[in-house]
């Protein structure tokens, strides 16, 4: 070993290891994250400490739509301002986040928490669907579906209309100005606000 070279110690190592399953951080990442921690103080470990348990203790899901929530219904199935004859049907609850930054929608919101994958073992049961399917009576006169799309969002969204198609309802698909394999939360502003404008009956 190099006399320059100092072995991390075993706390550390855990770090990186848990750092390094958090979506979109690879190793480097994580090792650079886990050493700013370790420089940090007192007060930003413990405010990053209660930010964790507060996520954890205070955030539930929304009984209506599922997107997360301090409070149930949450905010937007509670809203008197929103259309609810529209209701637009997206994989993540950060999907949501991307859609409302857009001002181009005002309808409810269904958050499947996944899309069918069965090389990953994710079926129709695994995902939000018999919950959407209720929600479906007389008020709701569109369905959007704005699944990924990717193989996995494209197969779902035609699952879902399929299984819509009897109710009579109206079910669009997002336009195709969204590139395949895109991920809505990824997706800006301009390029969403033209996927939902041009969206189609499927």
């Amino acid at each position: 070993m190099s006399q320059n070279t100092i072995p991390a110690t075993e706390a550390i190592n855990r770090l990186i290891q848990e750092l390094n399953h958090l979506p979109g951080i690879g190793p480097k990442s994580a090792q650079r994250i886990a050493y700013y921690l370790l420089r940090a103080n007192e007060e930003q470990i413990r405010q990053l400490t209660e930010a964790l348990q507060s996520l954890r203790q205070k955030t539930i899901l929304c009984s209506v739509c599922f997107n997360v929530t301090e409070s149930d219904p949450c905010a937007i199935c509670r809203s008197d301002r929103r259309d609810r004859s529209k209701i637009c049907i997206v994989e993540q609850p950060q999907d949501i986040i991307a859609i409302e930054h857009t001002n181009i929608y005002n309808g409810l919101y269904h958050v499947l928490h996944g899309a069918i994958s069965p090389t990953e073992g994710i079926g129709t049961d695994n995902i939000r669907i018999k919950e959407m399917m209720k929600r479906l009576d007389d008020t709701v006169t569109e369905v959007i579906l704005a699944t990924n799309t990717n193989l996995e969002g494209e197969q779902t969204a035609l699952y879902l209309s399929r299984l819509m198609a009897p109710l009579g309802v109206k079910v669009t698909r997002l336009a195709r100005g969204l590139p395949f394999g895109t991920e809505l939360e990824y997706a800006d502003d301009m390029t969403l606000t033209r996927a939902f404008e041009g969206r189609q009956e499927v």
